[in-house]
């Protein structure tokens, strides 16, 4: 696991302190997202589908700061959108930083060499880049040529500079494992910190819902790829639980409050992955949401659900519960060969909800003010 180890340190004293305080829901890593607005419109993302009133909107620094503080979460990942359009990123990074928070600034990167120098290479910070395949493969998931070459570009000039820099990769159901495998050596070589992988999630909002991977898919896809990388160093940013979990291995259902949602509604109910309302503060989110409603075997929307951000929670709790196991995966690797781990009953889920068309039409007439607050220009967010 290529996770620094003062990080895993940090992050298994704070589970214990909260496993001591008898919490049984606690965040792990806020996902803070300051903003929509995006520099490309890959098809298989459900996040930037709103009006401009909306793309506009920017959360403030202090705004970020006290979302922060208001969940104590020891990991913030910074998604988006594109957070490099925010013009005061470097100061949000720098404030959190400050605060000993361990920082991932999620970015396709393009922006990212422009902006290199409002940042300090930092053991809190990581740069963790957008690349879901090589060339051809990313090019076409994000829709837009020569993005893989000005990614990779910037990940070696962040990495000489002397930054954590990480790698994100979502798999869809077009993916071939010897493909694969094959970027997974390229990470490795190109001396990244390591790789987030992770299937992707059906948004319902996303303009290509053809190739999202069913859980069946997602275990035997990545079976076939963890049997190809035995023996080839690969370095994941994960805990060696939450792979095991993606072959197959673990039957883990999610904790959605372990990684919550602050964007420009507010706090996002119940997860990042799912917009079912917003609540007016983390304590209300907490205690107010009925998490039980949610979840793979719960809800239809969650049947498919695989993410991290929804069960990599789970497997670090797990993790810190059980470190033999974990040391044993992390040793061995996941196992590739054998029955598989019971999959979760889905016959009693409830039915989907869609609600997302009267949700923007009344967010739209919310806070006006904001809408030109922090907001990059059209040249800026076009690079």
């Amino acid at each position: 696991m290529a996770v620094p180890l003062i990080q895993q340190l940090r992050v298994g004293a704070y589970i214990m302190k909260q496993r001591l305080m008898r919490n049984e829901r606690y965040p792990l890593v806020l996902m803070l997202e300051p903003l929509f607005r995006c520099n490309l419109a890959c098809p298989g993302c459900g996040k930037i589908d709103y009006p401009d009133e909306i793309l506009n909107r920017r959360l403030s620094v202090e705004e970020c700061i006290e979302a922060v503080e208001e969940s104590g979460v020891p990991i913030v990942s910074i998604p988006g959108g594109e957070p490099l359009i925010h013009k005061e990123m470097d100061q949000i990074v720098a404030e959190l930083v400050k605060r000993k928070r361990f920082v991932y600034l999620c970015t396709n990167a393009l922006l990212l060499e422009k902006k290199l120098d409002l940042f300090k290479p930092s053991k809190y910070l990581t740069f963790s880049i957008h690349l879901d395949g090589l060339e051809e493969e990313h090019d076409r998931a994000v829709d837009q040529k020569g993005v893989f070459k000005r990614a990779v570009k910037a990940i070696e000039a962040a990495r000489d500079r002397g930054h954590r820099v990480n790698v994100n990769c979502t798999l869809f159901n077009n993916a071939k494992p010897e493909e694969v495998s094959e970027f997974l050596d390229f990470a490795r070589d190109l001396g990244v910190e390591g790789v987030t992988i992770s299937p992707g999630y059906a948004y319902e909002r996303a303009p290509d819902q053809e190739h999202f991977l069913s859980r069946r898919q997602t275990k035997e896809l990545f079976r076939d790829v963890f049997r190809r990388g035995k023996d080839s160093k690969w370095r994941f940013s994960q805990s060696s639980l939450f792979l095991d979990f993606l072959a197959g291995n673990q039957s883990y259902h999610c904790t959605p409050w372990s990684n919550p949602t602050r964007n420009v509604f507010g706090w996002q109910r119940p997860c990042y992955l799912l917009n079912e309302g917003y609540a007016p503060s983390f304590k209300a989110l907490m205690e107010e949401t009925d998490w039980d409603g949610y979840g793979t075997g719960n809800y239809e929307k969650c049947a498919n659900c695989m993410v991290h951000c929804g069960f990599e929670g789970t497997a670090v709790a797990d993790t810190v519960k059980h470190p033999l196991k974990a040391l044993r995966v992390a040793l061995k690797g996941p196992a590739t060969e054998g029955e598989m781990a019971p999959e979760i009953d889905l016959s009693k889920q409830r039915p989907a909800v869609y609600t997302f068309e009267e949700f923007v039409a009344e967010a739209a007439t919310q806070r006006p003010e904001a809408a030109a607050k922090g907001s990059a220009s059209s040249t800026e967010a076009a690079e």
